[in-house]
């Protein structure tokens, strides 16, 4: 298995709960690579409220930290529903451990 290997980025994070909160374009990653899992948020599409451009379908994926592999999928509606959802998903497989 060939490991993947990046330059972490400069500059400073939002952190959530001692943890780093990352966008990039339509990716919002949380999490910390060093632990089992990491939770991953793909914006699928966007709608309008208030003349704002507002994220509508959202993809929530649980990430295993070292391979990759999916550990949990769904989609939900809006950004509060899927950070919602993902948190959940994201806190339950850290505590169940290896």
């Amino acid at each position: 298995k060939a490991a993947e290997t990046r330059e972490q980025a400069k500059g400073s994070y939002l952190y959530y709960k001692n943890k780093p909160l990352v966008r990039e374009k339509d990716t919002i990653c949380y999490g910390d690579f060093s632990e089992r899992c990491v939770l991953l948020f793909e914006i699928m599409s966007y709608t309008e409220k208030n003349g704002l451009k507002v994220p509508g379908k959202i993809l929530i994926q649980v990430l295993e930290s070292e391979t990759g592999a999916i550990l949990k999928q769904a989609d939900k509606n809006g950004l509060h529903e899927a950070f919602t959802y993902g948190m959940f998903w994201y806190e339950k497989f850290l505590s169940e451990g290896k």
